[in-house]
């Protein structure tokens, strides 16, 4: 949609004003009034001429975007580029808007302006924005809007570019309160000695030892280095930990600002339990936006960051009962703890109780309403509760 200052002068696209240009210039030459009538032609001429050179304006104009970082944290700053080259003979005067969203931002709190400028032929501009992550989510830069004409700026053309950029923010990182956890564990702690060991977890292969069962033999390594190969494995315990997030009363009380608290005390935890080598899963019922809502228990070096993109594309609206999510879940491991977070602690009778039970897994809730009973029923039923104001460290400022 253009805005007034995109509205072209209206002395030479008006077919009045050029009708009547016309008519002078009749009457200027029908009566030999040959000042007038050169005046006129070249108003009619250069108004003909910048509808013509108007035509050719957008042809050969290429507008390219990139940013210097495409995974950021909350506060931290994006430098967007932008490069527009005229490819063509013809001079054109160009006007470029960049569409942005609101969380990311120029310093100044303002929504960046537009870019003129003249190009003559084959040049290239560049140009420059500082832009500051203030939330997190997935934020999509562009596309690119240009405006371009003539150089005296009389018509106007105007296309859009088809790229797009996405910045992922992540969620702010915070000083989180010690917290004791109910654990699974038989065999202690992770990379301790153990006589288990844990078919899920490989950590290499070896040349094949004939006291181990065949079903431990590396086929696709035996292949490869022409001998037989054997599944070297983890000692079997090490802590494994669901991470569970519950949007249901969220969006029922339209808590959003809770809501990103509980987003930082998720991913402040997930960070740690990996920091102390952990297992970490993933799941919640609320709404990601293009990608999983469940993330599998494991151990690899891309688990924190792929916890914390689910986290950046959460939404408050619920998509299924956090009761129905853990039924028809086929991931959850053997000797598993569970810490669920919600808005209030589920009844005793529902479903999530009543699996959690069934499972025997260890739950410690993480309550996001000041109200919330922590002590209700809990050391009759083996859990533990904690209200999100009493984890959170106050005034101290998260980094990532």
């Amino acid at each position: 949609m253009e805005d007034s200052e995109n509205r072209v002068a209206s002395l030479f696209i008006v077919p009045p004003v050029e009708l009547l240009v016309g008519v002078v210039l009749f009457f200027a030459v029908l009566f030999r009034q040959k000042d007038l009538a050169i005046l006129a032609f070249v108003v009619l001429g250069v108004g003909q001429g910048a509808r013509f050179w108007s035509r050719f304006s957008l042809a050969a104009v290429k507008c390219t975007c990139c940013v210097d970082k495409k995974i950021v944290f909350p506060d931290e700053t994006v430098t967007l580029k932008m490069t527009v080259e005229n490819a063509k003979f013809l001079p054109v005067w160009l006007k470029v808007t960049m569409r942005l969203v609101e969380g990311l931002r120029l310093p100044s709190q303002e929504m960046p302006g537009s870019e003129e400028i003249g190009l003559l032929w084959y040049q290239r501009a560049g140009f420059e924005h500082r832009l500051v992550a203030s939330r997190r989510g997935v934020h999509r830069i562009g596309p690119a809007r240009i405006v371009a004409g003539d150089l005296f700026g009389f018509f106007r053309r105007e296309k859009k570019e088809t790229e797009e950029l996405d910045v992922i923010v992540y969620p702010r990182l915070v000083p989180l309160k010690c917290m004791t956890f109910p654990r699974n564990d038989f065999f202690g702690l992770p990379g301790r000695k153990s006589p288990v060991q844990d078919p899920v977890y490989i950590l290499g292969t070896r040349d094949y030892q004939h006291r181990q069962p065949a079903r431990y033999i590396h086929w696709k390594a035996s292949a490869r280095y022409n001998r037989l190969q054997e599944k070297i494995f983890e000692p079997s315990k090490q802590e494994k930990v669901l991470l569970l997030v519950a949007v249901d009363r969220f969006e029922e009380e339209n808590a959003l600002e809770p809501f990103e608290r509980m987003i930082e005390a998720v991913a402040s935890l997930a960070v740690h339990f990996y920091e102390v080598k952990c297992s970490v899963g993933f799941m919640t019922n609320g709404l990601v936006h293009q990608g999983p809502s469940i993330l599998r228990v494991g151990r690899d070096s891309t688990t924190p960051s792929s916890i914390l993109d689910i986290l950046a594309r959460l939404d408050i609206h619920r998509v299924r009962s956090p009761g129905e999510m853990l039924h028809n879940s086929s991931v959850l491991p053997w000797g598993l703890s569970c810490v669920y977070f919600s808005y209030q602690r589920p009844e005793a009778q529902s479903g999530v109780e009543r699996f959690f039970q069934h499972a025997k897994i260890p739950v410690t809730y993480i309550l996001c309403d000041p109200e919330s009973d922590v002590d209700k029923d809990l050391q009759d039923m083996g859990r533990s509760a904690y209200r999100l104001d009493e984890i959170r460290v106050v005034g101290a400022a998260g980094k990532p």
